[in-house]
């Protein structure tokens, strides 16, 4: 199945964050998170990547932009979660920096 774009806000669930990751200066990977009006639980992290952007003022600097995660639940679902590093006038709010960015395929 080729991946459905979906970019839509999940809700991380309190104390379920990747604290690993969080050592190293990246977002956690929510463990546990709700999505589309269900509670979904991480089973293993896949893949992961950064997206980096220029500088919004010019000064050739670029800057971490998102940090991609290629997941799979534990009903076999395999997403990928975003979350948004920046914010502002054309962004995200800060509530909705993670997001469910595409489906690769469905839990069977």
């Amino acid at each position: 199945m080729p991946p459905t774009f979906v970019s839509e806000p999940l809700l991380p669930l309190e104390g379920s964050f990747d604290t690993t990751g969080m050592s190293r200066g990246e977002p956690g990977v929510p463990r546990r998170f709700r999505w589309r009006k269900r509670e979904w639980d991480v089973a293993e992290v896949l893949e992961s990547w950064r997206e980096f952007g220029d500088c919004a003022h010019g000064s050739g600097e670029r800057y971490v932009r998102n940090h991609a995660y290629r997941v799979r639940t534990t009903e076999g679902w395999v997403l990928q979660l975003r979350f948004q590093r920046t914010f502002g006038r054309a962004s995200f709010t800060r509530k909705d920096r993670w997001r469910v960015f595409s489906v690769e395929s469905e839990g069977g």
